[in-house]
């Protein structure tokens, strides 16, 4: 029987290997021998007997990277053992790892459902090749849909689908021919991530840019891919909850609703963070200081005073389509909303940005495409 009293806790698990890094990603990931891979996969099953949450009972597990289905299935069994082991696992809990079209197999799924994983995030990006090559998948469209039929005969029943936007050289019918291509798999992804490409430093992509060899959409294509994404989709019944995230009814990620409204959570592996106790941290970056000592790998430890958590909860909560719900701001803090942000929520109003009925504060349309420019009002000094 689980006592009433426990807390509820996500865990954050990074595997941070892959075939090849995508010419996008600043993602900690690389990769690895499988001797590299074991030793990583020994240490980070240390680290994880050595947490401590014995008030806590954990509501989602996500497995991310990197690519976790690029290591031996059986190390995704014997992690899932290793965190029932040692935290008290919700009946109900959502369990999510990430994969890349073709890194799975009938046999390496069968494992991973009786490991407990029951929802699953496929990265495909695009569904036309030209673009998949361009950006540096592994893949193409065809390996997906192999994938993913392979992924549905194993009989996983909530199932993502990343998808990316504002890619070089890509039209909105471009973009419209991706969108029409996933919503035409038979079942529909329960979920759908669709991100607008960011150019980030220390990439390849990055440098091409420098140098005047990226041949991104201009910035009014790449909103109009935003707004026709939102439109396209809730055609098809998924409802938008957050900033790039739609979901059919009840099938919202529950992990990441938890990033967005501050509940703790734990982070495993390199360069993973962690919230818990309104602390904030992370691990090392360094592969190799993290197989020396998992133990001992914490950095940038911060206990976040009232103010930034005030700031933490507007940011991240607004990222979500029902906002921040004042009452429960009011219940943590002791203070009213409008006592704190008055002004801003007030100000962005005035400009049509944002909106308020009797529980909630959120972002209208023009907010959510402009969320970058609302959200920072709440991060400045208000004394």
């Amino acid at each position: 029987m689980i006592k009433s009293n426990l807390r509820e806790l996500e865990l954050y698990i990074h595997i941070p290997f892959c075939v090849q890094k995508c010419k996008y990603c600043d993602f900690l990931s690389a990769p690895a021998t499988a001797q590299v891979q074991n030793a990583y996969m020994e240490a980070l099953l240390a680290e994880i007997r050595a947490a401590d949450a014995a008030d806590c009972i954990v509501v989602s597990v996500f497995i991310g990277g990197g690519t976790p289905t690029a290591v031996d299935a059986d190390w995704i069994w014997r992690l899932m053992d290793t965190v029932r082991e040692c935290f008290e696992l919700a009946q109900d809990a959502e369990i999510t790892m990430e994969m890349n079209p073709g890194t799975v197999t009938a046999e390496s799924l069968a494992i991973y459902r009786q490991a407990g994983i029951n929802r699953l995030s496929i990265g495909c990006q695009s569904a036309r090749d030209e673009e998949l090559r361009a950006i540096g998948r592994i893949h193409n469209f065809a390996q997906f849909l192999d994938t993913y039929e392979k992924v549905r005969a194993a009989g996983f029943a909530n199932v993502n689908v990343d998808l990316m936007s504002a890619l070089p050289g890509q039209t909105l019918r471009d973009w419209e021919e991706t969108l029409q291509k996933i919503l035409s798999l038979n079942p529909q992804p329960e979920h759908i991530s669709a991100y607008s490409l960011i150019v980030e430093e220390g990439t390849p992509f990055y440098e091409m840019y420098e140098r005047g060899e990226l041949d991104l959409p201009d910035e009014d294509t790449d909103r109009e891919m935003y707004r026709k994404t939102a439109e396209i989709l809730r055609e098809h019944g998924y409802e938008r909850y957050e900033i790039s995230n739609y979901a059919k009814a009840d099938f919202a990620c529950r992990h990441n609703c938890g990033y967005w409204t501050r509940r703790d959570y734990l982070g495993f592996g390199i360069g993973a963070a962690s919230l818990y106790n309104n602390t904030r941290f992370h691990n090392t970056t360094s592969l190799q200081a993290y197989l020396d000592n998992s133990l001992n790998c914490r950095e940038d430890v911060e206990t976040l005073n009232t103010r930034e958590q005030m700031e933490e909860t507007m940011f991240l909560g607004l990222r979500m389509l029902k906002g921040v719900d004042t009452q429960k701001f009011q219940e943590n803090f002791a203070v009213t909303v409008d006592e704190i942000y008055g002004t801003q929520i007030q100000e962005s109003i005035s400009e049509g940005l944002m909106m308020r009925n009797e529980s909630n504060v959120f972002l209208t349309k023009k907010g959510l495409d402009l969320s970058n420019y609302v959200m920072a009002k709440f991060l400045q000094d208000n004394g």
